[in-house]
């Protein structure tokens, strides 16, 4: 062939890609996915219209709080296309991170150690994620390029941009929306992380899954401090995992007692959850929960400074926190811990310690004063929701109890 019609033969765009290879290339989108470590592919279209109204009416209500990047982008969330121009197919990727010997109950029940939501104990998964995105987008590229075709235009996303990628994930076939808003899988419950191509090839779609919570509530009655105001809706201002990691300043006294001792996140609605009882554990070893981050002994982390804190937390998504705010949640976990000298103790060190700010001293003296409290009325006690959570999981999730 000469080189001139060889050229031109590379160069046909993409949108000419009939439907048969269009299936074939779908086929081995979802093979490399698996070889490329996520646990399920799918692949649906660039209509979100039937969700504006739902994201919008939320944003009205302020259940997005501090979360100013929720609204920033207005609309452009529910609209593939305009975030990415070309997109005409969304690649939904799901990887499950369920560490192994997770612990749920043995740390909800030991008020002396700090509990940390199980997504967050090994590596941050953004990054991990987006390479697996970014190869996969590479071997499209290269098979439509051996077939004679330009490169297609996609761009990998994991968090990094303001798309709606439960609704997507959904319309995917990755799973339904639960009534704690989070995404259920019938195989995999919902402890897994998101992440999208953004694609220009008329890929064939899949089938979104029929939703499966039927009259179940578990999740609603026990949220700690009754977020999910109403199924399928989180004020995020009262969710613990955006008060102990996105909010910026001082934790509203009405949620301290009922933050017991989760320092990072929450994930009581998942553990309640009938679905959860057969996820499956991950197969990344990066997921795995790191040694000094099991069970860890809040005195022990209380007394971290900030140059070992940042060394400690190096590649976990705790680190974003900072140091300021990590003192501040774990203030919280010590003030509803039973009281106890050597607790005492480190409040009163910590609030001569140079390194804290305004914040974090007053929830140092809130500390303080539950302590005092508790020497006067007797000692706390889990909450009585808090104490289902731990029932719940000890039946019904008896490998990660």
């Amino acid at each position: 062939m000469p080189q001139s019609d060889q050229s031109h033969h590379q160069q046909r765009p993409v949108s000419e890609l009939p439907s048969s290879e269009a299936s074939v290339l779908a086929r081995l989108i979802k093979q490399w996915g698996n070889e490329l470590g996520f646990a399920q592919i799918g692949i649906c279209d660039v209509d979100l219209s039937a969700e504006e109204p739902k994201f919008q009416a939320w944003l009205d209500k302020q259940y997005h709080g501090e979360m100013a990047y929720m609204e920033s982008h207005g609309m452009m969330r529910a609209r593939p296309a305009e975030l990415h121009t070309g997109t005409t197919r969304v690649i939904s990727a799901r990887m499950n991170y369920l560490p192994p010997q997770a612990g749920f109950a043995t740390s909800l029940k030991a008020p002396s150690v700090g509990y940390i939501s199980r997504y967050a104990g090994g590596r941050d998964y953004h990054k991990m994620m987006r390479n697996g995105l970014k190869k996969l987008g590479q071997k499209i590229q290269s098979h439509l390029q051996a077939l004679g075709y330009a490169a297609p235009n996609y761009r990998p996303f994991v968090d990094s941009a303001p798309a709606l990628e439960r609704p997507l994930a959904n319309k995917a076939g990755l799973g339904w929306t639960g009534k704690h808003s989070l995404l259920l899988n019938p195989n995999a419950g919902s402890w897994f992380f998101l992440g999208e191509l953004f694609i220009d090839i008329a890929l064939p779609l899949d089938i979104a899954i029929e939703e499966a919570c039927g009259s179940c509530v578990a999740c609603i009655k026990s949220c700690p401090t009754d977020a999910i105001i109403e199924p399928y809706i989180v004020d995020a201002r009262r969710c613990i995992s955006y008060l102990t990691i996105e909010l910026q300043g001082a934790i509203p006294e009405e949620f301290r007692p009922l933050i017991g001792n989760r320092i990072y996140g929450c994930d009581d609605c998942q553990l309640v959850c009938p679905v959860n009882a057969k996820a499956p554990l991950t197969e990344q070893t990066d997921f795995h929960t790191r040694a000094n981050l099991i069970n860890p002994d809040l005195l022990e982390l209380f007394s971290w400074d900030e140059a070992k804190f940042l060394k400690i937390t190096e590649g976990s998504p705790i680190r974003r926190l900072g140091h300021h705010r990590w003192l501040r949640n774990i203030a919280i976990a010590i003030g509803n811990a039973p009281t106890s000298e050597p607790l005492r103790q480190a409040l009163q060190l910590k609030k001569q310690c140079k390194e804290i700010d305004a914040m974090v001293l007053e929830h140092i003296d809130w500390a303080l004063a539950q302590h005092q409290m508790q020497l006067e009325q007797g000692q706390s006690a889990l909450t009585r929701k808090t104490q289902r959570v731990i029932k719940a999981v000890e039946k019904g999730l008896v490998r990660d109890a």
